[in-house]
C-alpha cells in the first residue's frame, strides 16, 4: 500500500509530482463556464447548478429562515464545539492586525502607510462530501476581523437544495452577509463579474476542486485570490521513539482529504518504518474513507528511511509540506532548523487535525511546495496596504537634482521635467552617468 523508500529522493521527488499534469480539457471546460456566466448572468449559473450538482434551484441566496432552521437542527454540543473553536482562532488572528504608520521628517516630508480592509470578499466553500464548517471559520474569521464589509460565501447545495447545517451556523456565528447556493467554476464566474442575483466581489478566497482552482487561477488579475491550492499533504518526521500508531493514523487523517493526498513519514529507524506498516494495515479497516486513503496512500505515500534525522530536516525543507509533523525525542531542538512549512505540529499530542479544527492558526496553508515563499491565509489577506507621499516645497528642492538625475539616467525626461519645472530649471538631458572625467 504505502512505499518505503531507502535514500532515493528523486523517486521520491516523483510522487510529489501529482500536480504536473495534463490539464488542458479542465482548462477549455473552466474557461467555458466563466464566459457563460460572464455573459449570461444567473441563467447560465442555474444551468451549470443543474448539470453539476444535479438540483434545479429557483434561487440562489440562503433566506435567514435557512439560516435560523440550521441552528435550531444541531445539537448543542457541536454549537458549542464551533463556537469554542471561534475563539481559538479569533484570538489567534486579531493578532495579525498591521496598523498604519508614518515616518516624518520634521513637516517637510511625510510619509503613510495605510492600512484598510478590502471592501467585498467571497468565500469558495467546498460541499457535497468535502463540506467542512472549519473551513467557513478559517476564511470568515480573518476577514471579519480586517474589517471586511461585505462577506460573501458561496457553497454547492446537495440534491435537495440545502446547505449543510453546520456551514450555515458556521456562517452566522461569523458574521457572513450574504450566502448563495452555488459551487464549482459558475460560482467563481458569477463572485467575479457579478450576475443579477449574486454580487461581484474583490477578492476570492477558499479551497476547491481542480475546476476551483483553476478557475481562480484564469480570474486573478480580475479579483484577487489566496492563493492556488492543490491537494493536502503531510510529512512527519519521527525517530525510534515515536508511537507507530499515531504516525500511522495521522498520515491516514490526511490522506482521507483526496485521493491525491500525500502523506510521507521520513525517518531513522527501520523498525518504526515496519511497524508503521502494520498500523496502517490494521486502523485502516474501521475507516469509513478506506478507498480513498488506500488510492492515496498507494499512489503518493511513501516512508522514506535516512540515516539521520538531519537528512530527514534537509529532505522536509526540499519538500516544503503544508504539514510538518516532527515527533522526535527532542522536537523543540529542530524547529530552527525548519525553512519550509506551511504549519509545524511538535510532539506527539499535537497532531495536524488540532490545526484543523481547533487550535488557533489557519488551516489554510500553501501546498505544493509553495511554503518556500508563501504563507497561511492570514488577517492581513483580507487588507490593502496604500502610500501616502508629502513633500513641502522645501524639501523637493532639497531632493530635486537627485531625482532629475535618476529620471534622466533611465531616459524618462518628462519624469525630470515634472521636478524641474516647479523650480524654473533647465535639464541636462545629455548627463552621463559615468564619472566626469
Amino acid at each position: 500500500m504505502i512505499k518505503i523508500i531507502e535514500n532515493d529522493f528523486e523517486q521520491l521527488r516523483k510522487l510529489l509530482n501529482r500536480t504536473q499534469f495534463n490539464t488542458k480539457e479542465v482548462n477549455e471546460s473552466v474557461e467555458k463556464i466563466l464566459n457563460d456566466v460572464k455573459i449570461s448572468g444567473d441563467s447560465k449559473a442555474f444551468e451549470y447548478t443543474k448539470k453539476f450538482d444535479k438540483v434545479n434551484l429557483s434561487q440562489f441566496k440562503v433566506s435567514d429562515n435557512e439560516i435560523k432552521n440550521a441552528s435550531e437542527n444541531l445539537s448543542t454540543l457541536l454549537k458549542e464545539d464551533l463556537k469554542k473553536a471561534f475563539d481559538n482562532i479569533y484570538e489567534f488572528h486579531k493578532m495579525q492586525i498591521t496598523d498604519s504608520y508614518t515616518l516624518k521628517n520634521s513637516n517637510d516630508i511625510i510619509l503613510t502607510q495605510r492600512m484598510k480592509p478590502i471592501e467585498s470578499v467571497g468565500i469558495y466553500i467546498p460541499g457535497g462530501t468535502a463540506a467542512y464548517p472549519s473551513t467557513v471559520l478559517m476564511n470568515a474569521i480573518p476577514a471579519k476581523i480586517a474589517g471586511v464589509k461585505k462577506v460573501v460565501m458561496v457553497t454547492p447545495p446537495n440534491q435537495d437544495g440545502m446547505i449543510k447545517d453546520s456551514l450555515l451556523f458556521a456562517a452566522s456565528l461569523c458574521g457572513v452577509d450574504e450566502i448563495y447556493k452555488i459551487g464549482g467554476a459558475q460560482a467563481i464566474g458569477a463572485l467575479t463579474y457579478g450576475t443579477e442575483t449574486i454580487p461581484k466581489v474583490d477578492k476570492i478566497v477558499g479551497p476547491g476542486n481542480i475546476y476551483v482552482a483553476i478557475a481562480k487561477k484564469m480570474v486573478s488579475g480580475y479579483v484577487g485570490i489566496d492563493m492556488i491550492a492543490g491537494p493536502s499533504e503531510i510529512l512527519i518526521i519521527a525517530d525510534q521513539n515515536a508511537n507507530p500508531k499515531y504516525v500511522a493514523a495521522d498520515l491516514m487523517s490526511q490522506a482521507e482529504h483526496d485521493p491525491m493526498a500525500a502523506a510521507i513519514l521520513v525517518t531513522n529507524s527501520n523498525q518504526l518504518a515496519k511497524n508503521v506498516i502494520k498500523e496502517i494495515e490494521y486502523q485502516i479497516q474501521s475507516l469509513e474513507r478506506k478507498d480513498i486513503i488506500e488510492s492515496a496512500l498507494s499512489n503518493y505515500g511513501a516512508i522514506v528511511v535516512t540515516q539521520t534525522i538531519d537528512e530527514a530536516i534537509n529532505i522536509s525543507n526540499q519538500i516544503a509540506p503544508e504539514h510538518l509533523e516532527i515527533i522526535t525525542s527532542k522536537p523543540f531542538e529542530l524547529i530552527d532548523r525548519i525553512e519550509n512549512a506551511g504549519a509545524i505540529f511538535i510532539g506527539s499530542y499535537s497532531p495536524e487535525p488540532v490545526g484543523d479544527y481547533f487550535a488557533g492558526p489557519n488551516h489554510t496553508l500553501p501546498t505544493s511546495g509553495t511554503s518556500r515563499f508563501s504563507s497561511a491565509l492570514s488577517t492581513t489577506d483580507f487588507m490593502k496596504k496604500t502610500s501616502i507621499v508629502y513633500y513641502s516645497k522645501a524639501a523637493l528642492n532639497a531632493s530635486k537634482d537627485s531625482i532629475i538625475r535618476l529620471a534622466v539616467e533611465e531616459g524618462l525626461t518628462a519624469h525630470a521635467n515634472s521636478i524641474a519645472i516647479r523650480f524654473d530649471k533647465e535639464i541636462n538631458y545629455t548627463k552621463s552617468s559615468r564619472n566626469d572625467e
